[in-house]
C-alpha cells in the first residue's frame, strides 16, 4: 500500500460542487473571489499551526515573503 497524497484539486471540486449545489441556482456571481479567499484562509491558518505560529517557517513553507504574509493575515482578518 502506497501513500500516494489525493490531489488537492480533487478536494477543491468537490467543495466548489457542494457549494454550488446547496446555492440552488442563487448566487452573487462572487465565487472565484469567495473561494480564492476560503482557500487562503485555510491554507494560512493551517501552516501558521503547523508551524507554531512561527512566521518566518510559515512563509518558508508556503513560498511568500513575510510582507506577503502579513498583508493576506490582514486582508483575510487573521489573528497572529
Amino acid at each position: 500500500m502506497t501513500n500516494t497524497p489525493i490531489p488537492l484539486r480533487r478536494y477543491t471540486r468537490e467543495s466548489v460542487r457542494a457549494y454550488l449545489k446547496a446555492l440552488n441556482n442563487h448566487h452573487n456571481g462572487q465565487l472565484y473571489d469567495l473561494v480564492i479567499a476560503e482557500v487562503e484562509r485555510g491554507m494560512i491558518k493551517e501552516v501558521l499551526l503547523w508551524c507554531n505560529g512561527n512566521r518566518t517557517r510559515t512563509c518558508e513553507v508556503l513560498g511568500i515573503t513575510r510582507t506577503t504574509l502579513r498583508s493576506k493575515m490582514r486582508k483575510l482578518d487573521i489573528d497572529p
